[in-house]
Protein backbone atom coordinates (compact mmCIF):
# COMPACT_ATOMS: atom_id res chain seq x y z
CA UNK A 1 0.00 0.00 0.00
CA UNK A 2 1.25 3.43 -0.52
CA UNK A 3 2.54 5.72 1.68
CA UNK A 4 0.49 8.54 1.48
CA UNK A 5 -2.68 6.25 2.15
CA UNK A 6 -1.08 5.81 5.71
CA UNK A 7 -2.27 9.17 7.76
CA UNK A 8 -5.99 8.41 6.90
CA UNK A 9 -5.28 4.37 7.93
CA UNK A 10 -3.73 5.38 11.18
CA UNK A 11 -6.58 8.10 11.45
CA UNK A 12 -8.90 5.02 11.10
CA UNK A 13 -6.65 3.19 14.22
CA UNK A 14 -8.71 4.18 17.21
CA UNK A 15 -12.07 3.35 15.17
CA UNK A 16 -11.06 -0.26 14.06
CA UNK A 17 -9.47 -0.98 17.64
CA UNK A 18 -12.60 0.23 19.26
CA UNK A 19 -14.62 -2.03 17.19
CA UNK A 20 -12.48 -4.59 17.07
CA UNK A 21 -12.30 -4.75 20.88
CA UNK A 22 -16.42 -4.76 20.68
CA UNK A 23 -16.34 -7.44 18.66
CA UNK A 24 -14.15 -9.36 20.74
CA UNK A 25 -16.50 -8.57 23.87
CA UNK A 26 -19.16 -9.98 22.19
CA UNK A 27 -17.79 -13.42 20.96
CA UNK A 28 -16.89 -13.63 24.66
CA UNK A 29 -20.23 -13.19 25.62
CA UNK A 30 -21.43 -15.47 22.86
CA UNK A 31 -18.64 -17.93 24.31
CA UNK A 32 -20.18 -17.25 27.91
CA UNK A 33 -23.60 -18.46 26.95
CA UNK A 34 -21.93 -21.40 25.17
CA UNK A 35 -19.97 -21.78 28.92
CA UNK A 36 -23.58 -21.80 30.88
CA UNK A 37 -24.68 -24.77 29.14
CA UNK A 38 -22.40 -26.85 29.23
CA UNK A 39 -22.04 -25.80 32.84
CA UNK A 40 -25.35 -27.14 33.28
CA UNK A 41 -25.85 -29.52 30.63
CA UNK A 42 -22.20 -31.04 30.14
CA UNK A 43 -23.91 -34.44 28.76
CA UNK A 44 -26.07 -32.73 25.97
CA UNK A 45 -24.96 -31.16 23.10
CA UNK A 46 -26.70 -27.66 21.87
CA UNK A 47 -28.35 -28.25 18.66
CA UNK A 48 -27.62 -26.72 15.40
CA UNK A 49 -31.07 -24.88 15.75
CA UNK A 50 -29.62 -22.90 18.91
CA UNK A 51 -26.18 -23.16 18.32
CA UNK A 52 -26.63 -20.87 14.85
CA UNK A 53 -28.54 -18.08 17.29
CA UNK A 54 -25.20 -17.84 19.73
CA UNK A 55 -22.84 -15.66 17.05
CA UNK A 56 -23.38 -12.06 17.39
CA UNK A 57 -23.90 -9.56 14.75
CA UNK A 58 -23.56 -5.92 14.40
CA UNK A 59 -26.02 -5.23 12.10
CA UNK A 60 -28.58 -4.06 14.28
CA UNK A 61 -27.26 -0.90 16.58
CA UNK A 62 -29.39 1.11 18.83
CA UNK A 63 -29.12 4.31 17.54
CA UNK A 64 -25.69 4.92 16.32
CA UNK A 65 -22.45 2.16 16.15
CA UNK A 66 -19.79 1.21 14.58
CA UNK A 67 -18.67 -1.86 12.49
CA UNK A 68 -15.43 -3.24 11.21
CA UNK A 69 -14.88 -6.11 8.57
CA UNK A 70 -11.32 -7.11 8.06
CA UNK A 71 -10.36 -9.69 5.39
CA UNK A 72 -8.22 -10.43 2.52
CA UNK A 73 -9.36 -7.45 0.64
CA UNK A 74 -8.04 -4.83 3.46
CA UNK A 75 -10.27 -3.23 5.89
CA UNK A 76 -13.92 -1.78 6.02
CA UNK A 77 -15.37 0.15 8.86
CA UNK A 78 -18.88 1.80 9.03
CA UNK A 79 -19.66 4.20 11.24
CA UNK A 80 -22.68 6.74 12.12
CA UNK A 81 -26.49 5.95 12.91
CA UNK A 82 -28.06 2.79 11.26
CA UNK A 83 -29.76 4.66 8.87
CA UNK A 84 -27.15 6.60 7.56
CA UNK A 85 -23.75 5.35 7.57
CA UNK A 86 -20.56 6.18 6.87
CA UNK A 87 -18.05 3.79 4.97
CA UNK A 88 -14.24 4.01 4.86
CA UNK A 89 -12.80 1.21 3.15
CA UNK A 90 -9.09 0.31 3.36
CA UNK A 91 -8.24 -1.80 0.15
CA UNK A 92 -5.42 -2.41 -2.32
CA UNK A 93 -6.48 0.55 -4.64
CA UNK A 94 -6.61 3.45 -1.44
CA UNK A 95 -8.72 4.52 1.02
CA UNK A 96 -12.50 4.98 -0.21
CA UNK A 97 -15.18 7.26 1.79
CA UNK A 98 -18.38 7.45 1.41
CA UNK A 99 -22.16 7.21 2.68
CA UNK A 100 -25.15 4.77 1.79
CA UNK A 101 -28.49 4.05 3.24
CA UNK A 102 -28.50 1.10 5.62
CA UNK A 103 -32.06 -0.02 7.68
CA UNK A 104 -30.82 0.10 11.29
CA UNK A 105 -33.82 -2.87 12.25
CA UNK A 106 -34.16 -5.97 11.89
CA UNK A 107 -35.09 -7.61 8.32
CA UNK A 108 -38.85 -8.83 8.22
CA UNK A 109 -38.71 -11.14 4.82
CA UNK A 110 -42.59 -12.54 4.50
CA UNK A 111 -43.59 -11.45 7.67
CA UNK A 112 -47.38 -9.77 8.12
CA UNK A 113 -48.97 -8.95 11.35
CA UNK A 114 -50.71 -12.52 12.98
CA UNK A 115 -50.29 -14.50 15.81
CA UNK A 116 -48.37 -17.74 16.13
CA UNK A 117 -50.20 -20.78 14.75
CA UNK A 118 -48.63 -22.57 18.04
CA UNK A 119 -50.29 -19.65 19.83
CA UNK A 120 -53.52 -22.52 20.46
CA UNK A 121 -55.99 -19.30 22.04
CA UNK A 122 -56.04 -17.53 18.68
CA UNK A 123 -58.06 -18.47 15.52
CA UNK A 124 -56.67 -18.56 12.40
CA UNK A 125 -57.32 -16.02 9.52
CA UNK A 126 -58.10 -17.12 6.22
CA UNK A 127 -54.57 -16.04 4.78
CA UNK A 128 -53.37 -18.26 7.23
CA UNK A 129 -55.36 -21.37 5.00
CA UNK A 130 -54.39 -20.17 2.17
CA UNK A 131 -50.41 -19.07 2.42
CA UNK A 132 -49.29 -20.49 5.89
CA UNK A 133 -46.89 -23.21 5.32
CA UNK A 134 -47.66 -24.17 8.42
CA UNK A 135 -50.85 -25.52 8.11
CA UNK A 136 -49.05 -28.61 6.65
CA UNK A 137 -47.32 -29.55 9.88
CA UNK A 138 -50.64 -30.07 11.72
CA UNK A 139 -52.18 -33.84 11.92
CA UNK A 140 -54.01 -36.35 13.83
CA UNK A 141 -51.67 -39.03 16.25
CA UNK A 142 -53.62 -42.07 14.34
CA UNK A 143 -51.83 -40.74 11.58
CA UNK A 144 -47.96 -41.27 13.01
CA UNK A 145 -47.25 -44.61 11.41
CA UNK A 146 -44.69 -45.48 8.73
CA UNK A 147 -46.04 -45.89 5.28
CA UNK A 148 -47.88 -42.45 6.17
CA UNK A 149 -47.26 -40.13 3.32
CA UNK A 150 -47.90 -36.01 3.91
CA UNK A 151 -47.17 -33.10 1.41
CA UNK A 152 -44.66 -30.88 4.22
CA UNK A 153 -42.28 -28.02 3.89
CA UNK A 154 -39.33 -27.62 6.36
CA UNK A 155 -37.74 -24.18 6.41
CA UNK A 156 -35.29 -23.50 8.67
CA UNK A 157 -36.84 -20.04 9.29
CA UNK A 158 -37.30 -16.88 7.03
CA UNK A 159 -34.45 -14.18 6.64
CA UNK A 160 -35.78 -12.19 9.69
CA UNK A 161 -35.98 -14.69 11.82
CA UNK A 162 -32.09 -16.22 10.72
CA UNK A 163 -31.04 -12.33 11.52
CA UNK A 164 -32.06 -12.77 14.97
CA UNK A 165 -29.78 -13.59 17.43
CA UNK A 166 -29.38 -14.35 20.59
CA UNK A 167 -28.13 -11.57 23.06
CA UNK A 168 -26.56 -12.06 26.44
CA UNK A 169 -28.39 -12.71 29.23
CA UNK A 170 -26.93 -9.26 30.84
CA UNK A 171 -27.83 -7.86 27.53
CA UNK A 172 -31.06 -8.59 27.21
CA UNK A 173 -32.28 -8.23 30.69
CA UNK A 174 -31.05 -4.29 30.31
CA UNK A 175 -33.64 -3.73 27.52
CA UNK A 176 -37.31 -3.25 28.06
CA UNK A 177 -39.68 -6.20 27.11
CA UNK A 178 -43.27 -5.48 28.48
CA UNK A 179 -46.25 -3.89 26.56
CA UNK A 180 -46.07 -0.47 28.83
CA UNK A 181 -42.28 -0.25 27.56
CA UNK A 182 -43.60 -0.63 23.75
CA UNK A 183 -42.96 3.13 22.43
CA UNK A 184 -39.33 2.42 24.56
CA UNK A 185 -38.60 -0.60 22.41
CA UNK A 186 -39.27 0.54 18.65
CA UNK A 187 -37.47 3.31 19.51
CA UNK A 188 -34.43 1.29 20.62
CA UNK A 189 -34.62 -0.72 17.30
CA UNK A 190 -35.74 2.27 15.04
CA UNK A 191 -39.23 0.72 14.07
CA UNK A 192 -41.81 2.88 12.64
CA UNK A 193 -44.65 2.70 14.85
CA UNK A 194 -47.32 2.57 12.20
CA UNK A 195 -45.45 -0.02 10.17
CA UNK A 196 -46.08 -3.92 10.47
CA UNK A 197 -43.02 -4.69 12.25
CA UNK A 198 -44.17 -3.04 15.07
CA UNK A 199 -47.17 -4.70 15.01
CA UNK A 200 -45.68 -8.25 15.38
CA UNK A 201 -43.32 -6.49 18.16
CA UNK A 202 -46.35 -5.94 19.89
CA UNK A 203 -48.20 -9.57 19.41
CA UNK A 204 -44.87 -10.94 20.30
CA UNK A 205 -44.67 -9.16 23.55
CA UNK A 206 -48.74 -9.71 24.23
CA UNK A 207 -48.57 -13.38 23.90
CA UNK A 208 -45.47 -13.81 26.17
CA UNK A 209 -47.46 -11.66 28.84
CA UNK A 210 -50.88 -14.15 27.65
CA UNK A 211 -51.89 -16.49 30.55
CA UNK A 212 -50.78 -20.21 29.38
CA UNK A 213 -53.41 -22.58 28.21
CA UNK A 214 -54.76 -24.77 31.55
CA UNK A 215 -52.21 -22.77 33.75
CA UNK A 216 -49.08 -24.61 32.09
CA UNK A 217 -45.58 -23.27 33.23
CA UNK A 218 -44.15 -20.68 30.51
CA UNK A 219 -41.97 -18.37 29.79
CA UNK A 220 -40.52 -16.29 27.19
CA UNK A 221 -37.09 -16.95 27.03
CA UNK A 222 -34.55 -14.24 25.71
CA UNK A 223 -31.67 -15.28 25.96
CA UNK A 224 -30.21 -18.83 25.97
CA UNK A 225 -29.22 -18.95 29.57
CA UNK A 226 -33.39 -17.64 30.68
CA UNK A 227 -34.00 -21.29 28.44
CA UNK A 228 -31.51 -23.00 30.08
CA UNK A 229 -32.95 -22.45 33.46
CA UNK A 230 -36.32 -22.69 32.76
CA UNK A 231 -36.23 -25.66 31.28
CA UNK A 232 -34.21 -27.16 33.77
CA UNK A 233 -36.40 -25.69 36.61
CA UNK A 234 -39.18 -27.63 34.70
CA UNK A 235 -37.61 -30.83 34.00
CA UNK A 236 -34.13 -31.29 36.01
CA UNK A 237 -30.94 -31.44 34.10
CA UNK A 238 -30.98 -34.84 32.91
CA UNK A 239 -32.63 -34.20 29.56
CA UNK A 240 -32.49 -34.30 25.59
CA UNK A 241 -33.07 -31.14 23.54
CA UNK A 242 -34.31 -31.84 19.87
CA UNK A 243 -34.97 -29.88 16.74
CA UNK A 244 -36.32 -31.07 13.19
CA UNK A 245 -33.36 -31.13 10.82
CA UNK A 246 -34.53 -31.64 6.80
CA UNK A 247 -32.76 -31.81 3.64
CA UNK A 248 -33.92 -29.37 1.57
CA UNK A 249 -36.69 -26.97 2.76
CA UNK A 250 -38.84 -26.93 -0.92
CA UNK A 251 -42.48 -28.84 0.00
CA UNK A 252 -41.85 -32.15 -0.62
CA UNK A 253 -44.39 -35.42 -0.21
CA UNK A 254 -42.77 -37.51 2.47
CA UNK A 255 -43.18 -40.95 3.29
CA UNK A 256 -42.72 -41.86 7.40
CA UNK A 257 -40.51 -44.74 7.74
CA UNK A 258 -40.10 -44.59 11.22
CA UNK A 259 -41.53 -43.58 15.16
CA UNK A 260 -39.68 -43.08 18.17
CA UNK A 261 -41.09 -41.91 21.20
CA UNK A 262 -39.06 -39.51 23.04
CA UNK A 263 -41.05 -38.51 25.91
CA UNK A 264 -42.38 -41.73 28.10
CA UNK A 265 -45.35 -40.21 28.90
CA UNK A 266 -43.48 -37.50 31.15
CA UNK A 267 -44.07 -33.73 30.64
CA UNK A 268 -41.80 -31.77 28.25
CA UNK A 269 -40.75 -28.25 27.17
CA UNK A 270 -41.62 -26.72 23.80
CA UNK A 271 -39.87 -23.51 22.78
CA UNK A 272 -41.59 -21.31 19.74
CA UNK A 273 -39.37 -19.46 17.69
CA UNK A 274 -40.83 -15.56 18.13
CA UNK A 275 -40.84 -13.15 15.19
CA UNK A 276 -38.29 -10.28 17.57
CA UNK A 277 -35.32 -8.18 16.87
CA UNK A 278 -33.04 -10.63 19.10
CA UNK A 279 -33.87 -14.35 19.31
CA UNK A 280 -36.97 -14.82 21.40
CA UNK A 281 -38.32 -18.25 22.44
CA UNK A 282 -41.89 -18.76 23.85
CA UNK A 283 -41.17 -21.76 26.23
CA UNK A 284 -44.17 -23.46 27.54
CA UNK A 285 -44.28 -27.00 29.88
CA UNK A 286 -46.88 -29.39 28.08
CA UNK A 287 -47.93 -32.40 30.78
CA UNK A 288 -50.35 -33.69 28.25
CA UNK A 289 -48.30 -34.39 25.06
CA UNK A 290 -46.40 -36.75 23.62
CA UNK A 291 -43.20 -36.03 21.60
CA UNK A 292 -42.01 -38.13 18.77
CA UNK A 293 -39.12 -38.04 16.54
CA UNK A 294 -40.09 -39.17 12.92
CA UNK A 295 -37.96 -40.16 10.10
CA UNK A 296 -39.41 -38.86 6.56
CA UNK A 297 -37.86 -39.85 3.42
CA UNK A 298 -39.50 -38.42 0.30
CA UNK A 299 -39.29 -40.10 -3.86
CA UNK A 300 -36.15 -38.07 -4.52
CA UNK A 301 -34.38 -38.89 -1.84
CA UNK A 302 -34.75 -35.76 0.31
CA UNK A 303 -34.96 -37.22 3.92
CA UNK A 304 -35.91 -35.33 7.08
CA UNK A 305 -35.67 -36.26 10.39
CA UNK A 306 -38.62 -34.32 12.45
CA UNK A 307 -39.97 -34.08 15.58
CA UNK A 308 -43.65 -34.15 16.21
CA UNK A 309 -45.67 -32.84 19.37
CA UNK A 310 -49.18 -34.69 19.97
CA UNK A 311 -51.11 -32.91 22.19
CA UNK A 312 -53.90 -35.29 24.58
CA UNK A 313 -56.17 -32.14 25.78
CA UNK A 314 -56.98 -29.53 23.20
CA UNK A 315 -60.26 -28.74 24.95
CA UNK A 316 -59.18 -25.19 25.90
CA UNK A 317 -57.93 -24.34 22.31
CA UNK A 318 -59.66 -21.87 20.77
CA UNK A 319 -62.61 -23.76 18.25
CA UNK A 320 -61.48 -21.20 15.43
CA UNK A 321 -57.78 -22.30 15.69
CA UNK A 322 -55.68 -23.43 12.57
CA UNK A 323 -55.37 -26.84 13.22
CA UNK A 324 -59.52 -27.44 14.13
CA UNK A 325 -60.01 -25.41 10.86
CA UNK A 326 -57.25 -27.90 8.70
CA UNK A 327 -58.21 -31.10 9.88
CA UNK A 328 -61.99 -30.49 10.38
CA UNK A 329 -62.02 -32.03 13.62
CA UNK A 330 -63.44 -30.13 17.45
CA UNK A 331 -62.21 -29.23 20.38
CA UNK A 332 -61.20 -31.86 22.74
CA UNK A 333 -62.32 -34.83 20.43
CA UNK A 334 -58.75 -36.48 19.25
CA UNK A 335 -55.45 -35.57 19.51
CA UNK A 336 -53.90 -33.32 17.82
CA UNK A 337 -50.63 -33.42 16.21
CA UNK A 338 -47.98 -30.82 14.61
CA UNK A 339 -44.22 -31.35 13.68
CA UNK A 340 -41.68 -28.62 14.81
CA UNK A 341 -40.47 -26.44 12.29
CA UNK A 342 -36.63 -26.25 12.25
CA UNK A 343 -35.99 -23.20 14.00
CA UNK A 344 -38.09 -24.69 16.96
CA UNK A 345 -36.74 -26.82 19.75
CA UNK A 346 -38.14 -29.65 22.57
CA UNK A 347 -36.95 -30.56 25.74
CA UNK A 348 -37.74 -34.08 27.12
CA UNK A 349 -36.10 -36.39 29.70
CA UNK A 350 -33.58 -38.64 28.43
CA UNK A 351 -34.86 -42.16 28.00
Amino acid sequence: MEFKYFPCILALLPVVLIVVGSQVEAEADSLASEAYWKSVLPNTPIPKSLNHLLHPSTEWQENKGTAVNVGHGGVGVYTGKPGHRTNVGVRKGGVTVGTRTKRGKPVYVGVHPGYSPFNYYYAATETQLRDDPNVALFFVEKDLHPGKTMNLHFSDSDQYTTEAKFLPRKVSESIPFSSNKLPEILHKFSVDPSSDEAVVIKKTIKECEDTAVNGEEKLCATSLESMVDFSTSRLGKDVEVMSTAADTAEMKKYSVVGVKSMSSGKPAVVCHKQKYPYAVFYCHETSKTAVYKVSLAAADMSRAEAVAVCHRDTAAWNPKHLAFRVLKVKPGSVPICHFLPADHVVWTHKN
